[in-house]
């Protein structure tokens, strides 16, 4: 059993709420930027946030998030590097859920169990694998429940026996990928995600949240109509991107976190 102090769980007891859940990689462009915009992030009243582990094949990521995770290899970030992250977000006081976005890799090469045991210990409330499909996760899954966190499944547009085999066994919440492909912001959602989503809430009596080429406020209040979560990245990391000469300068990096917040910030009013 997920022990019931886990920050996913008690985030979403109350039902009746939407949660805005950014996704940042850990290292763009450094250590000490990301730790700033996660804060500002917290501030500007996200509900969790998803910290990517840069990875140099991240295949189902689209351009944006690609270069992201150059910028933070460049900078030499390791899944080390995040695990110890959530440790200083925690340190600073920060008690929104933490949830790793991992490949399996780097994951393998660390050692499941000592991987979930350290997440635990640093104070992280989970993980996304998206190459790991559920008929493959046991072994996480396992060394996830033993230590009270939770392996957030994925579920893309598939056939209804599908959606219900992984619905039935998903924990946490359900990942809902909005469309087929790659991560990437797109001007237009499907025309059929409502279907979609509503097939996805038949499967299950765990929180759904959406992710996965939302970049606007329309879209948030349209997917938030449907879900529990909205989930921003490529949108958010592009925001990043555009300011990263002042992030990089830091004697107006202050101008570059407050640009990003405020893009956030935006996004939010949404669910308002």
């Amino acid at each position: 059993m997920i022990q019931a102090g886990n920050r996913i769980d008690l985030l979403f007891a109350d039902r009746s709420r939407k949660h805005f859940m950014p996704f940042v990689t850990v290292g763009d462009p450094s250590l000490e930027v990301s730790f700033q915009l996660v804060k500002a992030l917290v501030e500007a009243g996200s509900s969790l946030i998803e910290l990517g582990v840069p990875y140099s094949d991240p295949l189902a990521d689209g351009p944006t998030i690609q270069r992201a995770s150059l910028r933070a290899l460049a900078s030499k970030t390791t899944i080390r590097d995040v695990i110890d992250f959530v440790r200083r977000l925690r340190e600073a006081g920060i008690e929104v859920p933490l949830v790793l976005f991992s490949y399996y890799n780097p994951v393998l090469q660390y050692g499941i169990d000592a991987f979930f045991a350290d997440l635990r210990q640093h104070g992280a409330d989970g993980v996304v694998i998206p190459d790991l499909p559920v008929e493959e996760n046991e072994a996480a899954v396992q060394a996830a429940r033993a230590n009270g966190l939770h392996v957030i499944s994925l579920v893309a547009p598939t056939s209804e026996q599908r959606i219900a085999r992984i619905g039935q066994r998903a924990s946490g919440f359900l990942y809902c990928v909005s469309s087929l492909g790659v991560t990437g912001a797109r001007e237009e959602l499907p025309d059929d995600l409502a279907q979609f989503l509503s097939k996805v809430r038949a499967s299950t009596s765990i929180p759904i949240a959406v992710g996965f080429g939302i970049s606007t406020p329309q879209q948030v209040r349209q997917v938030a109509a449907h879900a529990d979560g909205v989930i921003v990245g490529s949108a958010i990391v592009q925001e990043i991107e555009r300011n990263l000469p002042l992030l990089k300068d830091s004697a107006r990096r202050e101008e570059g976190i407050s640009n990003i917040k405020t893009f956030v910030q935006n996004l939010l009013s949404a669910l308002k």
